[in-house]
C-alpha cells in the first residue's frame, strides 16, 4: 500500500471522466482539497518517475500531553519550532524543486499578506541557487489554479513593502493557468 509522508493512504482516482470539484465550506478547511490534490499529483509523479516531491512536516515543539486512555494521547500545548518556510520540496530532472500552496476566495487579485517575509526569503535564496521555484495559487471561489513562478512574485512583494499594490491580480501575465484535473499531469515546469 503506498502511503503519503503524513501516513494517509493513497486511494487512485478513476480518471475516465474528471469530475467537478467541490468547495469546502468550512474556513479551516479550505486548503485542505487543493493540498489533497498536490499530494496526490506528487504520488503520480512519483510512480512515473517525473519528479520526488514531498510535503514538509512543519517542526512542532510538544509541551503539554494528556493521556485519557492509555491507547489515546491528546496533545493539549505545543508551539511552532521555527518560522516554516514552504509547503514542499524535492527533486525535478536533477534540480531542487520547492513550492508553497495557497488559496483565497478572492476573485479578482491574490493577497500578498498570505505570504510571510521568511517565505519570500527562502524562495529568494532557493532561485539564487538556480532552483525550481514557484507558488500554486487556488482562487477557489472561480475554481481556478494558477502556477506563478517565484521570480515573478518577487516584485510584487518588494513593491507592496513600499506601500504599492498588495496583491497579485488574476489577469498577471505571469501567471499560468493550471487545469483542475486531478493529479495535475499536464503540469510541466522549466528546469
Amino acid at each position: 500500500m503506498i502511503r503519503y509522508p503524513n501516513g494517509k493512504a493513497y486511494k487512485p482516482l478513476n480518471t475516465s471522466s474528471p469530475s467537478p470539484k467541490k468547495l469546502e465550506a468550512s474556513y479551516s478547511n479550505r486548503g485542505m482539497t487543493l493540498e489533497d490534490d498536490l499530494n496526490e499529483t506528487n504520488e503520480y509523479y512519483v510512480s512515473k518517475g517525473i519528479a520526488i516531491v514531498h510535503k514538509k512536516p512543519t517542526p512542532v515543539q510538544i509541551v503539554k500531553v494528556d493521556y485519557p486512555k492509555r491507547s489515546a494521547a491528546v496533545i493539549k500545548e505545543a508551539y511552532f519550532k521555527q518560522a516554516s518556510t514552504t509547503d514542499y520540496n524535492g527533486v525535478y530532472k536533477g534540480k531542487h524543486l520547492d513550492f508553497e500552496a495557497k488559496e483565497t476566495r478572492n476573485k479578482t487579485s491574490f493577497p500578498l499578506r498570505n505570504f510571510h517575509g521568511h517565505q519570500i526569503e527562502h524562495m529568494k535564496q532557493i532561485v539564487k541557487q538556480n532552483g525550481v521555484c514557484f507558488v500554486i495559487l487556488m482562487f477557489s471561489t472561480l475554481q481556478e489554479i494558477y502556477l506563478f513562478e517565484a521570480q515573478f512574485l518577487f516584485p510584487y512583494w518588494d513593491a507592496m513593502k513600499k506601500n504599492g499594490r498588495k496583491s497579485i491580480p488574476v489577469k498577471s501575465q505571469s501567471l499560468r493557468f493550471v487545469s483542475l484535473r486531478r493529479p495535475f499531469r499536464q503540469l510541466t515546469l522549466k528546469g
